[in-house]
């Protein structure tokens, strides 16, 4: 029998000396009735206390892998731990079995302990991802982002600063992505090897200049509405709305950080808002929603998801 003990790890001796031993019968090292070490000699031939032994050989026979014969040792059972063991256990049986036969196979090809090792830990350092991260210092801007991202997509999406995203503890599990702006700055900040998607923005998104070529002939004179709790928004808006020929005096600018931000709206034809004040405009209000993503840069993501999606399923297969 073969066994690697790391002692420098979080893992206990003797758990690993019952997963080894566990992981033997089944890559069938160890055949079924085969007398193992006693415990003193298993504690001599690596070097461990025979406390631990012995405790790890107490564990494997509670677990039905073991069982001791008086006068005679310690013997792999004829028969492997089967249904009547709890769910935990029994899906715990399941996983040692695969990775038993994961070991076996490697070996006949000629892969070691330590080849091994390694590249488990490889891969599961490269467990799917399970969330989008948007990396934005302006904190509205990244709540409208993550707004406008989860109309589109399924799994959760947080938001962090550039600052926070350079620890890795933050991007574990994540996938980064960021708006064309902070790009540059962002990339140097994360660990070497990390992908970050750049999100894709138009300046004047096609619905809103829907609306304002509809509005801006018979409405040119009414009051319009301005809102967002991003303050570039509402210097956009009102650029924007300018330039296509409102009177700044008919233009209402809106602050919903600040209270009373809903005073006069009502009086409004229309309020240009992003898509988070959108739904926290006054009943009746009509929203010209200006959406910032552009819908195309939304489609590898959404691929991306899939992806993820087809091989979680593949794998309960």
């Amino acid at each position: 029998m073969r066994l690697w003990l790391n002692r420098t790890g979080e893992v206990s001796l003797r758990e690993q000396l019952v997963t080894q031993v566990v992981l033997a019968i089944l890559c069938k090292e160890l055949q079924p009735g085969q007398r193992l070490p006693s415990t003193r000699d298993l504690a001599r031939r690596f070097s461990i206390h025979a406390n631990t032994a012995s405790a790890a050989y107490r564990e494997l026979e509670r677990d039905a892998w073991l069982e001791f014969r008086h006068g005679s040792g310690v013997f792999v059972r004829a028969s492997q731990p089967g249904t009547r063991l709890s769910p935990q256990i029994a899906a715990e049986f399941v996983v040692d079995r695969l990775i038993g036969e994961l070991v076996a196979k490697a070996r006949k090809q000629g892969a070691n302990e330590t080849l091994l090792r390694a590249r488990l830990h490889r891969w599961l350092a490269l467990e799917p991802p399970s969330r989008w991260l948007v990396i934005e210092p302006d904190a509205e801007l990244c709540r409208i982002v993550i707004h406008e991202m989860s109309q589109a997509l399924k799994m959760p999406i947080a938001g962090c600063t550039p600052g926070e995203c350079a620890r890795r503890e933050n991007l574990e599990g994540s996938m980064p992505v960021v708006l064309p702006s902070k790009a540059a700055a962002v990339r140097k900040l994360l660990p070497a090897g990390t992908e970050l998607t750049t999100l894709q923005v138009h300046p004047v998104a096609p619905e809103l200049q829907t609306y304002l070529q509809r509005y801006l002939p018979e409405h040119a004179g009414e009051l319009i509405g301005i809102a967002s709790r991003w303050s570039e928004f509402q210097r956009i808006g009102r650029t924007m709305l300018v330039a296509a020929g409102l009177a700044p005096e008919s233009l209402l600018v809106r602050d919903p950080t600040k209270p009373g931000w809903k005073r006069g709206l009502d009086a409004t034809s229309g309020v240009v808002c992003d898509t988070v004040t959108a739904g926290e405009l006054p009943a009746g209000v009509f929203p010209m929603r200006f959406l910032l993503l552009d819908e195309a840069s939304l489609v590898p993501l959404k691929e991306m998801e899939a992806m993820l999606a087809g091989e979680a399923v593949e794998e309960r297969v």
